[in-house]
């Protein structure tokens, strides 16, 4: 099961660039259920996400190069790609999402938390925006479909 909230961004936290990262470049091969393909720095994989907005069902399976790039070339919509920053927050890791063309300049912080309680009493950093959580717009796999 994964647990998020979503936050837009109003300004990037202090010394980003110390931050471990990973480049990640993800497709979709059906939006309802999702199927994504995801290559994350030089590791691939296949998930399949269920319905929901702050909890669903997620399975991962792992991809070897090959296929991954088969199955990139039968993908619906855009292509994205991102820079994933990993920053720490208390007892969670905040995950920045800065999007490469055509979604830039697009910023989405994500928090994975481990119940439905901490996710509801979770207090983001004053560099947070609106709490898009609730919007399936801000879900992925519709941006892919967006551009």
């Amino acid at each position: 099961m994964e647990i998020e909230r979503k936050f837009t961004v109003k300004k990037m936290p202090a010394g980003l660039e110390s931050f471990p990262f990973h480049i990640i470049q993800q497709a979709y091969l059906n939006t309802d259920p999702v199927v994504r393909i995801r290559r994350e720095d030089e590791t691939y994989y296949l998930t399949y996400k269920g319905r929901g907005l702050m909890a669903r069902e997620e399975y991962n399976l792992p991809l070897n190069r090959p296929s991954y790039e088969h199955l990139l070339a039968k993908a619906d919509g855009q292509i994205i790609s991102k820079k994933r920053y990993l920053i720490p927050f208390g007892a969670y890791t905040i995950e920045l999402d800065v999007f490469e063309a055509p979604f830039a300049p697009l910023i989405i912080a994500e928090v994975e938390f481990p119940s439905l309680e901490e996710a509801d009493a979770f207090l983001p950093p004053d560099w947070f925006d609106a709490d898009v959580t609730q919007d399936p717009a801000y879900h992925n796999s519709n941006l892919s479909r967006r551009v």
